[in-house]
């Protein structure tokens, strides 16, 4: 069994900077709506995205443009358009969260019908 450097479990767990990034109610949503739909604007992002709220979808693209997996492009127009797509860096997480998904489908059969 391979360890991984910086295990969950130790101090400054580098594991648990990147689950801050992508965790929480939102994030995952709005990243795959980019992801699945491409670049969009912020009224496409509030339709695409199920049950979010204005602010909850103006805190989330500002946490996750900051932590640089969404780019926002400005176009000075009038009005001004504003447009975000996922960012490389969200790109490359994409294998991760379809292989994420295949875990997740393991063992189903014995998991707990209500959680």
């Amino acid at each position: 069994m391979s360890t991984l450097h910086n295990c969950p479990c130790a101090p400054g767990c580098v594991l648990q900077g990147a689950l801050e990034s992508i965790g929480g109610k939102w994030k995952l949503p709005v990243l795959c709506s980019l992801m699945n739909n491409g670049t969009s604007r912020y009224n496409e992002l509030l339709h695409n995205v199920s049950g979010i709220s204005n602010t909850m979808l103006s805190q989330t693209l500002r946490e996750l443009e900051r932590d640089r997996l969404v780019v926002r492009k400005e176009y000075l127009e009038v009005p001004v358009r504003v447009e975000y797509e996922a960012s490389d860096k969200t790109r490359r997480l994409q294998p991760i969260l379809m292989e994420l998904i295949r875990w997740s489908m393991t063992g189903t059969e014995d998991a707990p019908q209500a959680r």
